[in-house]
């Protein structure tokens, strides 16, 4: 295996300079148009605001929680602060010649100078501050671009319930509500554009384009490794096991990825669908878990089916339907489908499903969903009502990795968790859930192996020329002749579904979605 990254190592992806250097280009103009969006109504409330540093966690917790308590201390933010920040304009003081290299400016709160910040706490820092980190803006912001919609379309007076059937965030009450209200969640928004963007260019836009990771060939070589603890591989100079998610690629960062179209050739890109809940069905034999998989369609539409009477009842009595397959000209269902009437249940069901299988607990449940632990509890209990396996499965793990103090994977990798006798409940907690999720993350991390090795062992790939390039966590990507691309995709489909050594032992199917396309976004 150590043979084959090395193979990958060297032959490199390659990646389009121009693409890369078009996107820097415009990620750059949008994250220019967001920090003035958000500054220029900021201003209005806090003249200075129009010269803040916005990725200054410190000024922001000063304009979001003046006068909010530290939780550890009881200190109070201040009221108003001055802070130095660099003299971008060029001012120049009366009486001097020069400008000066930094200037100050006055912060307070957005809602006055001496009213104190109506926002609930719901983040801080590890020495008891306000924080205002990403998820806490998101949901002052609500969902993403909602509110500048609403201001184009001049919709105003919504009251608090209207706004959040809407996807307004929790800013249009505190601001108000009305015009101002939906202004304030379109700032928050622009806050966490700026943010977001930022991401995108100092991870990955940017990186791709350095002299130090790309040969003259315009290939990038990244450096593999298969130290981390659960048996996934990662990667460095660059990093490009860490793309971002699909549906936030906004500046279509993949798309940089290509084959050499010149000479003829394009890429396979393969990706194991459900890996690591069809490995949480096998390990633990949960019946549930295996007939919905065997059965086939939406497996998280079918969670939530089981979990909610209401969804039942919808569905005995006509009202929607778990899956259409289309009528004989592909007609529309007659009634909706489960995922379209009952979103925010099977959205639920969906992160419990990934959850469950990484050992998340009712509290981390609670604290991500914004519920009670007691609501957190229950939902959680419904889950393992129809799935006593699992539950049965994960007590058993974590008692033998007390006894142990070590877990291994499916093909009997060990990790060893010697802290997990600690007294300290933190550290033990963190471990029981690494002896539930290390079988599962490595499990997939083996199969992901075999299958590479598998691929690279198919003469039948080899003589039509297809070369591994990389291997995203259940992902592998492929480089190799348009022509042979129809066979091609049969033979790594194939390799991929039986990875043990032509064979699948598991009590679930390997399920494969491939496509050819000429960029990696494409081929997603």
């Amino acid at each position: 295996f150590g043979s084959l990254l090395t193979d990958m190592e060297q032959v490199g992806v390659l990646a389009d300079q121009e693409h890369l250097a078009k996107i820097e280009k415009i990620a750059t103009e949008d994250q220019i148009e967001a920090q003035t969006f958000f500054r220029e109504w900021a201003s209005e409330r806090v003249p200075d605001a129009r010269l803040m540093n916005i990725g200054s966690a410190l000024q922001l917790r000063q304009l979001l929680f003046a006068g909010a308590l530290n939780q550890k201390t009881s200190e109070a933010v201040e009221m108003v602060r001055v802070f130095k920040v660099p003299n971008e304009t060029g001012f120049i003081e009366e009486g001097k010649k020069k400008p000066k290299k930094n200037i100050d400016i006055e912060l307070h709160g957005l809602w006055g100078k001496d009213v104190r910040s109506p926002l609930p706490v719901e983040h801080t820092t590890p020495s008891g501050w306000p924080g205002a980190n990403t998820p806490m803006l998101r949901g002052l912001a609500g969902t993403q671009g909602v509110a500048k919609k609403l201001l184009r379309e001049n919709t105003s007076d919504l009251s608090e319930k209207e706004a959040k059937e809407l996807g307004l965030g929790t800013a249009y009450t505190a601001f108000g509500g009305g015009r101002e209200g939906l202004r304030a969640c379109a700032a928050m928004d622009a806050l966490c554009d700026v943010a977001a963007i930022d991401t995108l260019l100092s991870n990955f836009i940017i990186p791709l384009q350095g002299d130090a990771i790309k040969c003259s060939k315009g290939r990038i070589h990244c450096s593999m490794n298969i130290n981390t603890e659960t048996g996934r591989l990662s990667a460095r100079r660059p990093n490009l096991q860490n793309q971002p998610a699909l549906e936030k690629d906004r500046y279509k960062i993949r798309q940089a990825f290509t084959a050499d179209v010149k000479k003829g050739k394009t890429l396979i890109v393969a990706d194991y669908g459900q890996l690591e809940l069809r490995l949480l069905a096998h390990m633990t034999g949960c019946v549930s878990m295996l007939d919905a998989f065997e059965r086939g369609g939406d497996f998280h539409s079918r969670t939530a089916l089981g979990m909610y009477e209401h969804i039942q009842e919808a569905v005995d009595k006509g009202e929607c339907l778990l899956e259409w397959k289309g009528g004989a000209d592909g007609d529309e269902p007659p009634v909706p489908l489960i995922k379209d009437m009952f979103a925010a249940e099977r959205r639920k069901a969906k992160v419990l499903n990934f959850s469950i299988a990484y050992g998340k607990t009712a509290h981390g449940l609670a604290k991500d969903w914004k519920v009670s632990l007691r609501e957190a509890d229950e939902t959680l209990n419904r889950w393992y009502r129809d799935r006593p396996e699992v539950k049965t499965w994960q007590d058993e793990r974590i008692v033998e990795a007390h006894q142990l103090k070590s877990v291994r994977t499916l093909l009997g990798r060990q990790r060893h968790l010697h802290q997990i006798n600690s007294r300290n409940s933190g550290v033990r907690k963190h471990l029981e859930r690494a002896a539930i999720n290390t079988p599962i993350q490595g499990g997939a991390a083996d199969i992901a192996t075999l299958a590479m090795l598998e691929i690279q062992r198919n003469k039948e790939l080899n003589e039509l020329g297809w070369t591994l390039l990389l291997q995203v966590h259940d992902e592998v990507m492929l480089e190799g002749p348009a022509e042979t691309k129809d066979r091609a995709l049969q033979l790594v489909r194939h390799c991929m579904e039986y990875p043990f050594h032509g064979t699948n032992p598991l009590s679930v199917a390997l399920n494969v979605d491939a496509k050819s396309a000429d960029t990696w976004f494409d081929a997603k």
